[in-house]
């Protein structure tokens, strides 16, 4: 099956783009459309963390569980809306972790496109959703592709920070293999949570771990 992502993903992800289940997952994804239903985000954008993230590139992973199920928030990242959009309570609550954890002001700016160029891999569980439904499409075969892409880095990249949070996010902790990579647990930054996500201090502890391995660190300022 031709699928059109960036060409490193491509590659890496080929089997699972040939196994029936994908193929099955596309077709769900036209019926729905053929039926009129609003998809979340547009087509283009649904591989858009790949796209701007390379499979060579990826330094941290930030997991989500599905898209933004409103109109003109999914953008394809994880917890990223696009510029001129509000940002959304979980996304506040981050800005806020950052600023408290690094000692730098964010703008506010929801777009989080600077992190995914800088090889933070803003990778949603679950690709697709149905508009004003969540988690709609949590059971067409999303979350079987993007296992493979958790043990696909896990397995191929070295020295990758996973930050993983909430009850959903940290369930993926078994396809990772801890002794090549890091993994940051906390609860999910969602006000839902009661402000159990601050003082996680995940953006420091990623930035101290990718030096001390010679990868670098992100500028999580935006």
């Amino acid at each position: 099956m031709t699928v059109k992502i960036e060409e490193s993903w491509k590659t890496a992800l080929q089997s699972e783009f040939d196994k029936p289940y994908f193929a099955e997952l596309v077709a769900y994804l036209h019926a729905e459309k053929r039926s009129g239903k609003t998809i979340y985000p547009p087509g283009p954008q649904i591989f858009k963390a790949f796209d701007l993230t390379p499979v060579d590139k990826v330094k941290v992973v930030i997991l989500g569980q599905d898209p933004y199920h409103g109109p003109g928030q999914a953008m394809g990242l994880s917890f990223s809306v696009p510029d001129g959009v509000p940002a959304p309570p979980s996304l506040r609550n981050i800005f806020k972790e950052v600023q408290d954890d690094l000692g730098i002001r964010m703008s506010g700016r929801p777009n989080l496109e600077n992190w995914a160029r800088q090889g933070v891999l803003l990778l949603n569980a679950i690709l697709t959703v149905r508009a004003g439904e969540p988690a709609s499409h949590g059971a067409i075969g999303w979350q079987q592709f993007t296992d493979a892409v958790i043990r696909y880095v896990s397995d191929h990249c070295d020295n990758v920070v996973f930050m993983l949070w909430g009850n959903f996010a940290r369930s993926k902790a078994p396809l990772i293999d801890s002794s090549r990579h890091l993994i940051l647990e906390a609860a999910h930054p969602s006000p839902l949570a009661r402000g159990a996500f601050f003082g996680s201090r995940p953006f420091s502890k990623a930035n101290r771990y990718l030096e001390q391995t010679g990868r670098g660190p992100v500028d999580w300022q935006l």
